[in-house]
């Protein structure tokens, strides 16, 4: 018989371990919103550095206690704000919003994300012995951004930090910063990361029409870095160029390098690459409704393991 066992240690019985009709619609939605904007020649995750609306850095979106939203939350309320020309990088639920003895606007439609967890399935093998998994779960629930609320406090309707002026020369603190990861980057004819090598190829700096588009590269690259067996060890079958396991790891690098741009304040530039990973992209995530959420939950992991090196 099969068990699960929460964590107050209360335990259920199991007829199924497949996916319910809600968990299976959340994935599907996320994903149908994600390729209609793949098949009009946008990239979700970018549309936040391309509204008319924004008039600062882009950051991460918030929660009402400055703690970011991480992995797919991050691209949902990202895309949301673009589209409704939302500045406020804060959101919260409803409730949260009472609490802070504020009120919702009437006829506001929230945003819905995801709150991820796992519970603890024992069974028994077929010899017999009790086994343990883990068995991950997704919980949607709605939030709103402050832009939709009324009677918050004036911090929660700040404006993004203004953008500093592009000067053509490399940026110090960003150089600390990529320097800090202790990878082995070496001048090239192109970007590339070798994970036989262990090292990362980039093109001189002043090949690069802005210093952010090198950076921005930069980021791409150090997040394949990550992938490595000595660091993340993420292998999701990438056995040669073009192949559906490459398309996975570029669309983890590609989030990555968005993610570490909003961290560290700089905007990723497109690539030239871009054109022809969409088509790979379309693909991939029209075959795995689950593609886009384990793809910015590894390219989660990779930027919190690449700031953790900042404090070595």
């Amino acid at each position: 018989m099969t068990t699960t066992r929460k964590t107050n240690h209360n335990v259920y019985k199991v007829t199924s371990l497949s996916d319910t009709p809600a968990q299976t619609d959340i994935y599907a939605r996320v994903t149908g919103k994600i390729i209609t904007d793949l098949e009009n020649g946008n990239l979700t995750w970018r549309k936040p550095w391309h509204s008319d609306h924004l008039a600062g850095q882009v950051m991460r979106p918030l929660r009402w206690n400055d703690i970011p939203y991480t992995g797919i939350n991050t691209l949902m309320l990202w895309g949301t704000a673009a589209e409704q020309g939302y500045s406020s990088p804060y959101w919260m639920t409803f409730k949260q919003a009472i609490e802070l003895k504020a009120n919702v606007r009437k006829g506001e439609k929230g945003t819905q994300i995801v709150y991820a967890d796992k519970f603890v399935v024992e069974e028994q093998n077929t010899k017999g012995e009790t086994v343990t998994n883990q068995i991950p779960f997704l919980k949607p629930y709605t939030v709103f951004n402050a832009s939709q609320i009324d009677g918050l406090s004036n911090a929660f309707y700040k404006q993004p930090e203004p953008v500093t002026d592009n000067v053509q020369s490399r940026n110090d603190e960003l150089e600390a910063f990529f320097a800090q990861t202790k990878a082995d980057i070496y001048t090239g004819r192109e970007a590339s990361y070798s994970i036989t090598t262990d090292r990362v190829q980039m093109p001189p700096f002043e090949s690069f029409e802005t210093p952010e588009s090198y950076y921005a590269v930069l980021a791409h690259e150090i997040t394949h870095w990550t992938r490595h067996p000595q660091r993340l060890d993420r292998d999701l079958g990438r056995k040669h160029y073009g192949d559906e396991g490459y398309a996975k790891e570029e669309l983890v690098a590609e989030l990555g390098a968005c993610f570490l741009a909003a961290d560290l304040g700089f905007e990723p530039m497109p690539e030239a690459k871009h054109a022809a990973y969409i088509q790979s992209w379309l693909k991939a995530l029209n075959d795995d409704k689950r593609l886009i959420f384990s793809a910015a939950s590894h390219a989660q992991k990779a930027v919190e393991y690449i700031h953790t090196l900042q404090l070595v």
